[in-house]
């Protein structure tokens, strides 16, 4: 895998309709700087607004992932993105006319031809790859779609389909060199659906700039002649319809024997994309969508987030510990005698966190609280749990260090039992919920397994220097 970072040498255009909208659209692929990553523009709106390509930002997956930052959208990614990914290109700006990249003949290969005229630059930064180092796991037990992905230095992909369709049974594939196999095994691999579902997806405008030449429709039933008729009718088919004898409307031969499912990978492919890293693991998934993908790839996004914020605070990887009381004082403005908190031991972004107080007798507190029977006050172990959850929302401000947390509300406070010297005290925030500044989050204090005290709370973000009203 290469160890740099790339990108393209000079701009690339095509135009064409795109798949689901049937609209008319001019997209260039522009050379980007270091660490910009891929960012779709939308060059006919106003302010020519910029849409990164990360899971953070999907707002539909009807039939294709689709990408917006307010008002701009941009529809049916995944097939770029897997050019983009497959290339192992790292920083571009893909600049649209139009709410849909152009359709082309419903795989990756014209954007790969394209994006391979444009030549490739290696730049100077390493590239930034997610590692992963413990299996994640994804599984929806309704609909049967499981996507593992597992430990590995390269990046493999298997892929397995079962409809429970005799007309396409179950086929199985797998990606294991991006540089030896990409472009010519699975570039090429045209979207697909059954006969079946053509009619409600036309009902549907799904399906608006779709035909024969960029989907290959499998037959799934058999149609009477009105039916074939009226699908052509609806789609603005040229052609007459026709059941193939090789199970394909109009006989339209496959490019692979098991294209559709190697289509499925390349739709993985490109919503894994949206993570906003390259990886390093093995991917395993059956019957994969895109709705499973893109949840998929949210959960991988916040294990990346995490490591990159763990990174950034916590300099010497240490077993058991997320953040260690140095990396807290980078973190939180608390000093000396009110930091609370001496280690992080779990972190769960936008969901949860686990800090450690090691109580001792040479807590200032215990001179007058009190003599001769030392007790934590409540309040300052609600404090403990304020400032563990300052960690929590430390994803959720880009300038954290900017920033102080202010309680706003403390609710439902319960002291259950006294924390003494010698007691460890263990921190568990859970957050609830989230607005732009405000945080509703719930905790507890635990020693040796039972809870000495817990209380829901609501917390303000306020600028640091913001001047502070009476």
């Amino acid at each position: 895998m290469l160890e740099l970072q790339r990108t393209i040498n000079k701009p690339v255009t095509m135009s064409g309709i795109g798949l689901h909208t049937g609209t008319e659209c001019t997209m260039t692929f522009k050379p980007a700087p270091e660490n910009y990553g891929i960012r779709f523009v939308r060059v006919d709106l106003g302010g020519s607004p910029e849409i990164p390509a990360t899971a953070d930002n999907v707002v539909d997956v009807s039939r294709g992932t689709t990408l917006g930052v307010g008002e701009a959208k941009v529809h049916t990614v995944e097939h770029v993105l897997a050019a983009i990914v497959g290339l192992q290109i790292d920083n571009i700006i893909i600049e649209l006319n139009g709410i849909e990249p152009p359709v082309g003949d419903g795989s990756s290969l014209q954007y790969v031809e394209a994006l391979k005229s444009a030549e490739f630059v290696q730049q100077s930064e390493p590239k930034d790859y997610l590692i992963i180092d413990e299996a994640v796991i994804y599984h929806d037990e309704k609909k049967q779609i499981d996507i593992v992905a597992l430990p590995l230095d390269n990046y493999r992909v298997s892929v397995m389909v079962d409809y429970q369709n005799p007309a396409l049974g179950s086929q199985h594939t797998g990606l294991f060199d991006l540089d030896k196999e990409f472009v010519s095994e699975f570039a090429p691999a045209r979207t697909f659906c059954f006969l079946s579902e053509v009619e409600e997806l036309a009902d549907q405008g799904l399906i608006k700039g779709g035909d024969i030449d960029n989907a290959v429709v499998i037959v799934d039933r058999k149609p009477t002649p009105s039916e074939l008729e009226k699908i052509r009718s609806k789609l603005g088919i040229e052609e007459k319809l026709s059941v193939g004898e090789n199970g394909i409307l109009n006989n339209k031969e496959l490019r692979f024997r098991n294209e559709p499912v190697r289509h499925k990978l390349l739709d993985l492919l490109g919503d894994l994309a949206l993570i906003g890293a390259p990886l390093k693991a093995q991917i395993l998934a059956a019957r994969p969508g895109h709705r499973a993908n893109v949840e998929f790839a949210k959960q991988i996004r916040k294990l990346y987030q995490q490591k990159k914020l763990v990174k950034k605070y916590q300099f010497v990887k240490k077993e058991g510990v997320v953040f260690d009381i140095n990396a807290i004082q980078r973190i939180l403005p608390h000093r000396y005698p009110f930091l609370m908190v001496d280690k992080i031991i779990v972190l769960e972004l936008d969901k949860r966190v686990v800090g450690v107080k090691s109580v001792t007798i040479n807590e200032p507190f215990f001179q007058g609280h009190f003599p001769g029977q030392p007790i934590m006050p409540g309040v300052l172990i609600i404090e403990a749990m304020a400032q563990t959850s300052g960690i929590l929302i430390l994803n959720s401000l880009p300038d954290f260090n900017k920033k102080l947390v202010y309680f706003m509300q403390i609710n439902n406070a319960k002291f259950r039992r006294p924390v003494m010297p010698g007691d460890q005290l263990f921190l568990e925030i859970q957050l609830v919920s989230k607005k732009t500044k405000i945080f509703l989050m719930k905790g507890k204090a635990i020693v040796n397994d039972k809870v000495v005290a817990e209380a829901d709370f609501m917390a303000g973000v306020v600028d640091r220097d913001a001047p502070i009203e009476s």
